[in-house]
């Protein structure tokens, strides 16, 4: 609850525009001065949701951009996106995944997906350390799939994500857990508001 209204957001990553991932983001940037990476079709519709033109920062995938000592990276995903405006939802682009880079840390997170072979790409290409994963099922993979794309990104530690916060999700932290186990690989189970350390 207490993340609800934070006090500050630097940059917020669009991986789609559904409302679960970006209805907030206008009323943040417009409040916080938050910047808003995403591919061009859904920051211009921040921008007509009254986000101003110099907090918007135009990307699509494949490519990169640099920003306070990070490389931000859209990746492929496979999944809808559309934005819900007042008057009916509106085309948002294709959805995406993003890797985030540092000196020290590569992290993925795979946004809303199923699982995909060139997940390996990405391993080969970025090499991520750390792979944020749906794993509710029904909308996106689920605990299985989720394993399997961890394996594809040779990553030895996945954070499950998108699950239990909907009825109609059906894969749980457990579920993923076990799966993961079975490829010796660590599922981090985060409760609300928990944090995770990263390297350096």
């Amino acid at each position: 609850d207490t993340l609800k209204d934070p006090e500050q957001i630097d940059l917020i990553i669009l991986t789609h525009g559904h409302a679960d991932h970006a209805s907030d983001a206008p009323a943040f940037a417009k409040k916080l001065g938050s910047k808003i990476a995403a591919t061009y079709e859904l920051c211009n519709i921040m921008l007509s949701e009254g986000v101003a033109q110099d907090q918007v920062l135009y990307m699509n995938k494949g490519g990169t951009i640099e920003w306070e000592g990070l490389k931000i990276t859209l990746t492929d995903a496979k999944h809808s996106s559309s934005y819900d405006k007042a008057d009916g939802p509106v085309y948002a682009g294709e959805a995406c995944g993003v890797v985030i880079r540092d000196t020290a840390n590569s992290i993925y997170h795979a946004g809303d997906t199923c699982l995909f072979s060139d997940m390996n790409l990405i391993r080969e290409r970025y090499s991520p350390t750390l792979a944020l994963l749906p794993i509710g099922d029904v909308f996106t993979m689920g605990p299985e799939d989720a394993a399997l794309a961890a394996h594809f990104l040779g990553v030895k530690k996945a954070i499950p994500i998108h699950y239990g916060t909907f009825d109609a999700l059906t894969g749980t932290a457990e579920d993923f857990s076990s799966a993961c186990s079975s490829r010796g690989i660590e599922a981090i189970i985060l409760e609300p508001g928990a944090t995770f350390p990263l390297v350096g």
